[in-house]
């Protein structure tokens, strides 16, 4: 194992989205396991720091590759394709106004249900944005592409949790 690893090489997958996530769970025991600061005990503390440092590493790469918005994300920057969310916010004009009409009908919710419906209607939305983000990585290999569509899906995710949340706050 090497530090300067990329996350796929770390985890011994291809580098690509499509993941398959027993596979990474697998992987990520097994590599806790050769990693885990306990079984360098006998080594001292320098070989137990690293073997921390190994662990941090490890749990870091698990994070990024079992979720689709971190994996997708990741991608493109080692493509050379940054997502710079806080710097881009530039989005087609259907797209925005697709936003602003769940945004209004977020606002004028008044029951679970209501809310339940555009929960939804975001997670059908999310769930086909993962899959163009798919095509659009492993197939078409379109990185600057790709970054505009995980921005995309950014919006909606965090859409989403604000659904969520007024759930909960409802549901209280």
């Amino acid at each position: 194992m090497n530090l300067q690893s990329n996350d796929f090489e770390l985890f011994g997958v291809y580098m690509q989205f499509a993941q398959d996530k027993p596979q990474l769970d697998a992987r990520w025991k097994e590599l806790q396991r050769e990693a885990h600061p306990d079984k360098f005990a006998a080594q001292g503390p320098a070989a137990q720091r690293l073997a921390m440092q190994w662990s941090v590493r490890i749990n870091e790469a698990y994070q990024r590759l079992k979720d689709p918005l971190k994996r997708a994300s990741y991608l493109c920057e080692l493509h050379d394709a940054p997502i710079n969310a806080e710097n881009n916010t530039a989005m087609p004009s259907d797209f925005l106004m697709q936003q602003m009409e769940w945004r209004e009908a977020l606002e004028d919710a008044q029951s679970i249900n209501g809310l339940n419906e555009i929960a939804l209607l975001a997670k059908v939305d999310g769930d086909e944005q993962i899959l163009k983000i798919e095509q659009t990585l492993d197939q078409k290999k379109n990185f600057p592409e790709a970054a505009q569509q995980v921005r995309r899906l950014m919006f909606i995710e965090r859409f989403a949790r604000e659904v969520d949340a007024r759930i909960d706050l409802l549901e209280q």
